[in-house]
């Protein structure tokens, strides 16, 4: 069975609701989780003369401070659950190469990911991250609804 989970966190409400059912399956299986959340980087491509005009290191401030807080609701629910956890927070373009990246370097025998995150035109511009990882990963993915 799997002894290591990789837990990926985006801060939304099934994000966080999918963390639970993970931290719940590795309790009862004896298993270690590796939270992990992306800061997302600028996303240049959206906008190629902004780079120009903006102050980058605010906004690359502010996702890091939100990837951290993102990490540290799973690490207090993992503390409540006495399960073995591991937090790690990178900083990448594309979440899903950060995912499966995290996945492989620590050795985890499933990614467990939620059905969908961000909603509205943050998704409509990043697409569904979920869907990336099923379509690159090597191990197995479970979704959770």
């Amino acid at each position: 069975m799997f002894k290591k989970i990789l837990v990926p966190t985006d801060g939304s409400p099934i994000s966080e609701k999918s963390a639970k059912a993970a931290l719940e399956f590795a309790a009862i299986n004896k298993a270690s989780i590796v939270v992990l959340s992306v800061a997302q980087s600028y996303p240049y491509m959206l906008m190629p003369e902004a780079g120009a005009m903006l102050d980058l290191s605010i906004y690359e401030e502010a996702q890091d401070q939100a990837a951290q807080a993102n990490a540290t609701k799973i690490k207090i629910l993992a503390e409540n659950a006495k399960v073995d956890f591991e937090i790690v927070v990178r900083r990448g373009t594309h979440p899903y190469e950060e995912i499966i990246a995290t996945a492989n370097e620590k050795h985890c025998d499933v990614i467990w990911i939620a059905s969908h995150g961000r909603r509205g035109l943050d998704k409509l511009l990043l697409g569904s991250e979920t869907q990336r990882v099923l379509a690159h990963s090597v191990l197995p993915v479970v979704v959770y609804r």
